[in-house]
């Protein structure tokens, strides 16, 4: 397991735990499994398995069990904040990153149980604590939907 707090900028992947550190985010609101391939705060994939055993299912739509598009987009969101979070981490002070415009996003196909979701992300800038991030959500190599995801990043006392 990486240290966070050491070797943050080699980061390559992050375990589930390693995102619960980064994360404020907890079941039933944590979208992403695992995240994979990173390149500092550059670029990202992070992973859903998505299965019919969550909660949302029941009711979107217990017939045809689809993956809200909105789940999609914080999915895409938590990536880009977990890498940043690992990249900026330091001992003196804990970052959370607040969403603050969710822009060109599009929904090309739906996702659902036993769908594996891979949300590719690339900074496409950042100024001090605002950062710009491009977004993909894919399934099995077909885009399922994409968004620019804007972002503050804000220090919490610890």
């Amino acid at each position: 397991m990486t240290d966070l707090s050491t070797a943050s900028k080699e980061l390559t992947a992050m375990s589930i735990a390693e995102i619960l550190k980064s994360l404020p985010h907890r079941y039933p609101m944590l979208m992403i499994d695992k995240i994979i391939e990173i390149d500092g705060d550059e670029t990202a994939i992070g992973i859903k398995n998505v299965t019919f055993n969550e909660p949302i299912f029941q009711g979107h739509f217990p017939e045809n069990p689809i993956f809200p598009g909105v789940l999609i987009i914080e999915g895409m969101a938590q990536t880009a904040g977990a890498i940043v979070i690992a990249h900026d981490s330091s001992g003196d002070r804990k970052n959370i990153v607040l969403m603050l415009g969710v822009d060109k996003a599009k929904f090309r196909k739906p996702a659902g149980p036993g769908d594996k979701i891979e949300f590719h992300i690339a900074k496409i800038q950042r100024r001090r604590n605002v950062g710009r991030y491009k977004a993909e959500a894919i399934v099995d190599g077909v885009v399922i939907a994409e968004a620019e995801i804007t972002a503050m990043i804000v220090g919490v006392p610890l």
